[in-house]
């Protein structure tokens, strides 16, 4: 009786498991699981923007499954088919729509946009409404372009004006002029700068003597002012006291003076003098020849 797991039948069974293994390995690479139940259907698109096969399905950004493949329609000439694996949990109500949305590094999604929950559901297999929604830069290019074209000939128009003014030899002697003055400039500064270097120090040896000189006349005149108070407090008090003395003897009655001051009698007596001189002169104005005799010859 002959063998049945010969060597050829072990080769044979070896060579169909690892072929097994192999296809359930790239699937699973894909996020294909061979081993979950899912179900199948069908979307139809213009144009697919990148997307890719195993690419994610998502709604609300939970992932419910993957792209398992994209055909072209050559039965309609035109048009791209796209097969969704979803998990056959998941029921899509009609109105659904399988959106292509791109993100910002260019990699391309299908969102699941729900439709009203009404009790009807789309079957397995059937075809799904499919929705291009243009990327970042498709955006950009819609809304830069006409900017830009508007924008053209106004640059355009700068530009020629730029060539312009950098062709006018008057900016070139502007630019000449410049030089020659930065140059003078960087000459005066070095000549100042030794100027400072030289002389500046000997300005300041001049300042610090005549400071001190300054210094030398304000200790002098300090001198002075106080011999000078000192010399007229001296004087201040002698003058003081000889007006002391002169108002003693103003007061006192042994003086002429003091007598003429303090004495009544000789006030009266001045008074009576003058009253009677007063008199004497009215009389005489009165009686003129009674004093005065004039004989002519």
């Amino acid at each position: 009786m002959k063998k049945f797991f010969t060597k050829e039948v072990l080769i044979a069974i070896t060579v169909i498991i690892s072929a097994g293994l192999l296809y359930w390995g790239i699937n699973y690479l894909k996020g294909v699981n061979l081993f979950t139940p899912t179900n199948y259907y069908k979307v139809k698109y213009e144009q697919v923007n990148g997307l890719k096969v195993s690419a994610p399905v998502t709604i609300n950004g939970f992932q419910v499954g993957l792209v398992s493949d994209i055909l072209y329609d050559y039965e309609n000439n035109g048009g791209l088919v796209v097969e969704l694996s979803l998990d056959d949990k998941l029921k899509l109500p009609e109105g659904t729509e399988a959106l292509i949305a791109t993100d910002m590094l260019g990699t391309s999604t299908v969102v699941l946009e729900l439709g009203k929950n009404d009790g009807a559901y789309y079957k397995v297999g059937d075809i799904i409404p499919g929705v291009v929604q243009g990327g970042l830069l498709d955006n950009v290019s819609k809304d830069l372009m006409p900017s830009l074209a508007v924008m053209l000939p106004k640059i355009d128009s700068i530009l020629t004006s730029l060539n312009t003014v950098l062709a006018n030899p008057a900016l070139n002697e502007s630019v000449t002029r410049l030089n020659k003055i930065t140059s003078n400039l960087e000459n005066m500064t070095t000549q100042l700068n030794v100027a400072l270097s030289s002389n500046v120090p000997a300005v300041m040896n001049n300042a610090n003597d005549i400071t001190t000189d300054l210094k030398k006349v304000a200790e002098n005149l300090s001198a002075l002012t106080n011999e000078l108070n000192d010399s007229t407090m001296t004087s201040v008090n002698a003058i003081a006291e000889n007006l002391n003395s002169i108002t003693t003897k103003m007061n006192s009655k042994d003086s002429s003076l003091g007598l003429l001051l303090n004495d009544n009698r000789l006030y009266n007596n001045a008074d009576q003098t003058i009253l009677s001189l007063d008199s004497l002169f009215k009389d005489i104005k009165a009686n003129p020849k009674r004093y005065i005799n004039v004989k002519v010859f």
